[in-house]
């Protein structure tokens, strides 16, 4: 597993590098913004260590594009940082990070945190070969793609993000199932998920403005008050297609 450590600070920066590398991982280091996209290129991490107040760009500007342009792969993205107030924290949500870690921190605790992230991708990758259809969408678990059906009867790809792709496998794969955040947390991250439950939230709404017409009106992902979300579609139960 390749981890880019986006670090200005000298010393912490070693820090992690040891830390991680002991623990078998693969790490590189970046210092200012704009070298951590460049190296984010080259590299393709599985997973990146953001820290905010960087030059060059600052770490919510990195986080953006790179979710904006994941390139062969969709990095997980733990920021760390000295900035520890709710606000911050989901600010830094809201531009596509995973968790949210804060200065000064335990290097075991920046350990569990990482293998829990990257956990969540061998979860996934268990899934058998299957694929979902209703009205309107088509989600091919084998081949990781997505699709759906325009009222002009066209077919538009879906360019989603790794976590947006299970998202909405999981929202078809169930349809007009009624979805807490902690069962999302759990059936999508695991129970050894580190962070806030708004990150749901966050990832909803992302996947809203990709597959709803109108997303400040959603029309298959609904909220339902008090409890979560569900996923309709024209009242049709998925089709399972193996």
């Amino acid at each position: 597993m390749d981890i880019l450590i986006v670090e200005d600070e000298p010393e912490i920066a070693r820090l992690i590098q040891h830390t991680l590398e002991a623990e078998g991982f693969s790490c590189q280091i970046s210092n200012n913004g704009l070298a951590a996209l460049q190296k984010f290129q080259e590299l393709q991490p599985d997973l990146i260590i953001l820290d905010l107040m960087i030059p060059g760009l600052d770490g919510l500007e990195v986080c953006a594009r790179i979710r904006q342009k994941p390139g062969q792969k969709d990095p997980y993205i733990l920021m760390l940082t000295a900035k520890g107030e709710e606000l911050d924290r989901i600010i830094g949500l809201s531009t596509g990070a995973d968790d949210y870690f804060v200065k000064p921190f335990s290097p075991r605790e920046l350990v569990a945190r990482v293998r829990a992230l990257l956990r969540r991708s061998f979860r996934q990758g268990g899934q058998q070969n299957q694929t979902y259809q209703t009205p309107h969408f088509l989600v091919d678990l084998d081949q990781r793609i997505a699709s759906r059906q325009l009222e002009s009867g066209d077919t538009e790809p879906l360019d989603l993000t790794t976590l947006e792709f299970n998202l909405l496998s999981t929202f078809i794969s169930y349809p007009g199932r009624v979805w807490t955040r902690t069962q999302l947390i759990d059936k999508l991250w695991g129970d050894d998920f580190f962070g806030d439950e708004r990150v749901v939230d966050t990832h909803v709404a992302r996947l809203r403005k990709k597959i709803e017409p109108d997303p400040s009106h959603p029309s298959f992902i609904k909220t339902v008050t008090g409890v979560g979300y569900k996923f309709e579609d024209a009242d049709s139960d998925q089709i399972l297609l193996k």
